[in-house]
């Protein structure tokens, strides 16, 4: 597709402005190929690398069709809503809309995401909004839930509607709560999908949702499905070896880079966040995963804003996230979904950009670059780097250090082993992926572990290559002094009684293991989930029902009608009065 100038396309002074602002002078091809579909009133479903300039391809046609219409836009009516998956990415996209409005006065945004209250957006909402950015849970909550504002009633006039990273929104598990924002939506509308892969729930969204779509697939080489100019790496590491293979990697390459270090759970990042901290003193370190709810924001900003550091988190960051100057993508584990390999990637080398991304691979592991590049077509190129005995015995000795100087950190390599088995075995592609064919031993010793915990995933396995480091596990404190006191009286009850005391019922709940409370966060989601289809189902039975009893009304007044016709006949005498009873069954 060649190049094409913004000024070729019909766009309004003010949006040719911002354009001008944010120094884009040609357009990418995604923007070329989705914007003047959408300008002409076609819904569109685009598929396009990560990093290729999407945002843009959404908003600059939603802020031109609502500057065209005839009539003045009332201060709380809805024209355009835009649906993102993550907390992050709806902020990074009102972020980006601001800068557009700023030239356009007469049109106002809003923000629906976690972190408020829904009495607080109420407000918000009524206070004057036209263009609505969110997520879709907090969108659904106030169209259904809310009962201070009418919210089904600000978005009758909506002219267009933008699903973000689409197939994450599925992924994610929001199917149910799309069905139930687009029952408010009105159907004469202009819809537009966006995102980096297609799936087979993405293509039944497509075809609910959307009315004679164009399909748009933008690749810059045919059958890669990542950037040109990203370089995709490998490596091949020992077990043990990992975590110094790592750390041995940044310092080589400069700890005046900027890093993302991609881990599977959240326990993982808490965990190796304290150790690249202390093993990189010199170097910024930041950690983000899906259950800091609150702090995300803020740590998001404070890294991006910086020259050089290192970003630890998980899948929550991978993807739509933009962040200027991002040097190395580094994915220490597999990511759960093979989709996920590709938005990980894409953190780096955007729009243009240069940018490398390099795998961190268990010997065992090696199948998972075939697989990668069949089912996600991604070549990735092996590189060799050198594994130092030195570097790993000062590797083990900082984590060891850390946790017996703070039960704190104790807990936290111990959670982190166990939702790293864990997460292994029910990974997507366990086929290739064992958990029976890692060694377990060589594995906690790269978590830095005093001893192995107790797990069933570990009985009958060879652990014989573990080096349990001799100490009184008894006698490592918490350096928080209520939290050591607390445990210091419990310890004395175990010791007198050989019970271990339960936690006070207004304290904390019982502990639990991470697979029941895992079960049963499963089931509340599923109960939720058949609660609202059941809601849903009995919308739509009522709705039936109404239109039933309108159908029943009408033939209702049929039937009047025909009897006062016969009536009038008997009364005029153009029916006989036997005709006439006839006619009213009449014996």
């Amino acid at each position: 597709m060649k190049t094409q100038n913004w000024r070729e396309l019909p766009l309004s002074d003010s949006v040719l402005k911002t354009i001008e602002e944010l120094k884009f002078t040609y357009m990418t091809p995604v923007q070329a190929a989705s914007i003047p579909l959408l300008l002409k009133g076609k819904d569109v479903a685009a598929e396009a690398v990560t990093g290729s300039g999407k945002t843009i391809a959404f908003l600059v046609p939603l802020l031109e069709i609502l500057q065209k219409r005839k009539e003045k836009w009332k201060p709380t009516e809805i024209g355009g809503i835009i649906i993102s998956p993550t907390r992050e990415l709806a902020i990074q996209i009102n972020e980006v809309l601001q800068k557009f409005l700023n030239n356009i006065p007469n049109l106002k945004q809003i923000l629906l995401v976690g972190g408020t209250t829904i009495a607080e957006d109420a407000d918000r909402l009524k206070a004057g909004a036209n263009i609505i950015v969110a997520t879709p849970g907090r969108l659904e909550d106030i169209l259904s839930n809310c009962k201070i504002i009418n919210l089904a009633g600000y978005v009758k006039s909506l002219e267009i509607l933008i699903l973000d990273e689409a197939d994450r929104l599925l992924d994610l598990g929001f199917s149910t709560t799309l069905d139930t924002i687009l029952l408010y939506l009105p159907r004469l509308r202009r819809t537009g999908l966006f995102s980096a892969t297609q799936t087979k729930e993405l293509q039944h969204l497509i075809r609910a949702g959307l009315r004679n779509p164009s399909l748009i697939t933008v690749k810059e080489k045919p059958n890669i499905s990542t950037p040109s100019n990203l370089k995709n790496n490998f490596v091949i590491v020992n077990t043990e070896y990992k975590f110094s293979t790592m750390i041995d990697f940044i310092q080589h390459k400069g700890t005046n880079l900027k890093y993302m270090i991609f881990l599977s759970t959240c326990a993982c990042v808490d965990y190796f966040n304290h150790i690249v901290q202390e093993m990189l003193p010199s170097v910024q370190v930041f950690a983000i995963h899906g259950k800091m709810k609150n702090k995300r924001h803020k740590i998001f900003n404070e890294f991006r804003n910086i020259k050089n550091g290192i970003l630890i988190c998980t899948d929550v960051m991978a993807r739509g996230i933009d962040i200027l100057e991002m040097d190395w993508v580094l994915q220490y584990d597999p990511p759960c979904s093979a989709s996920n390999f590709i938005h990980r990637c894409g953190r780096t080398a955007r729009i243009g950009n240069e940018g490398n991304a390099l795998l961190f691979l268990l010997e065992t592991e090696d199948a998972y670059v075939d697989f990668i590049k069949r089912n996600q077509k991604v070549e990735i190129q092996q590189i060799v780097l050198e594994s130092s005995i030195i570097s790993y015995e000062k590797c083990l000795k900082c984590m060891r250090d850390l946790q017996k100087q703070d039960r704190f950190l104790f807990d936290k390599a111990n959670r982190a082993f166990v939702s790293y088995i864990q997460a292994y075995n029910k990974h997507e592609c366990n086929l290739i992926l064992r958990l029976k064919d890692i060694d377990l031993g060589k594995l906690a010793m790269s978590f830095g572990l005093l001893r192995m915990p107790r797990m069933p995933e570990l009985k009958g396995k060879d652990i014989s290559c573990f080096e349990e480091e001799h100490v009184d596990i008894n006698s490592i404190a918490y350096s928080d002094k209520q939290k050591e006191k607390s445990r210091l009286e419990k310890l004395k009850i175990f010791r007198d009684t050989g019970i271990w005391p339960k936690i006070h019922k207004n304290k904390r709940k019982q502990t639990e293991p991470w697979s029941e409370a895992k079960k049963k966060k499963l089931e509340r989601q599923e109960n939720r989930k058949r609660r609202k289809e059941k809601k849903l189902k009995q919308k739509m039975l009522v709705n039936s029902a109404k239109k039933q009893k309108r159908k029943i009304n009408e033939q209702d007044i049929e039937d009047l009608a025909k009897d006062i016709a016969l009536i009038k006949k008997l009364k005029k005498k153009k029916i006989s009065q036997e005709e006439f009873d006839a006619a009213f069954g009449i014996d």
